[in-house]
């Protein structure tokens, strides 16, 4: 993600500092302080050089952190829009990007879009409405031809259904260990989310009731979660906190990133893979899924599993 800040930006700050009038309050979050800046700054047909933003502008350790993330969040975006349109047949809403991203600050999808557009190493694949300044139209082919993100669409959009599931290892929340290898010739699913994510909040209760009708027919739930993947600033009280509120029974546990690859590098999330005994995906699911459709796919799943 590079975007080379004009001279004047320096200048100008240099003169504000100089000034005996008292300048702007910042932003409070690192995250804000980054979107307010980036707003100001966006340049069409530039990129946004992140050497430059860590050296001269954002210095400070929280900074640098929020701007790491940002940026691995910049490259996934493409990714997500086109797997979103794929799988849905609908365009994301900004407030869908924001839930997906984990973005907080207002009006932060918008500037990251606008990042995203002005960069010329994105080729361009969408138009959006001048006012809302919504996706009105998506051509997913530029994003699907393109070297940089064509391989990692294929992975994410590939039918998984009857496909075997790919071996992991993940670390549970308690510090040990979950293997794939532990649920042989049993039907289960695994969960991808995570911390405050919108439609992960809400699937998630649905799991926990769903756990509970089903657990004794040898069904189980792995939930990982992706804080750690997604660079978000969740601890493990925070974590530990929502498992007990739920009262979530079933493991949980932190995906990798190369468990995330290995799943298609999950790009929306909640993503739900439906496997059955034999070891093979029954269902992959996306997004938020009313409760009739998560059951209805546990029991095509058992009954999958006493084929």
């Amino acid at each position: 993600m590079r975007l080379r800040l004009p001279t004047s930006v320096i200048v100008l700050t240099t003169v504000l500092t100089g000034c005996s009038a008292k300048p702007p309050e910042l932003p409070v979050t690192p995250e804000a302080r980054i979107v307010s800046y980036l707003a100001e700054n966006i340049r069409p047909g530039q990129e946004v050089v992140v050497s430059e933003l860590l050296n001269e502008v954002f210095r400070a350790p929280e900074d640098q952190a929020a701007l790491g993330r940002l940026y691995n969040t910049f490259l996934k975006i493409p990714l997500f829009l086109v797997e979103f349109e794929a799988r849905t047949g609908a365009i994301p809403t900004l407030d869908q990007i924001s839930e997906q991203f984990a973005f907080t600050v207002p009006g932060e999808a918008d500037v990251l879009l606008r990042v995203m557009e002005s960069d010329p190493r994105i080729p361009h694949f969408l138009e959006r409405d001048s006012e809302t300044r919504e996706i009105v139209s998506l051509d997913p082919l530029p994003i699907r031809n393109h070297p940089l993100f064509g391989q990692q669409i294929e992975r994410s959009l590939a039918g998984w259904e009857g496909r075997v599931m790919p071996p992991f290892v993940m670390e549970t929340f308690d510090g040990g260990e979950i293997r794939s290898s532990e649920l042989d010739g049993r039907p289960y699913m695994v969960y991808v989310w995570f911390s405050n994510c919108p439609p992960c909040v809400a699937t998630s209760p649905l799991l926990v009731d769903l756990y509970e009708r089903y657990r004794n027919t040898g069904f189980e739930i792995v939930a990982a979660n992706a804080d750690r993947v997604l660079g978000l600033p969740y601890d493990d009280t925070v974590r530990s906190d929502y498992v007990q509120k739920l009262g979530i029974d079933f493991v949980t546990a932190h995906i990798s990133e190369d468990v995330q690859n290995a799943f298609g590098g999950v790009a929306v999330f909640p993503t739900m893979f439906f496997v059955d005994s034999q070891g093979r995906v029954v269902r992959n699911l996306v997004s938020f899924q009313e409760e009739s459709v998560l059951e209805d796919t546990v029991r095509e799943t058992l009954a999958a599993s006493a084929d």
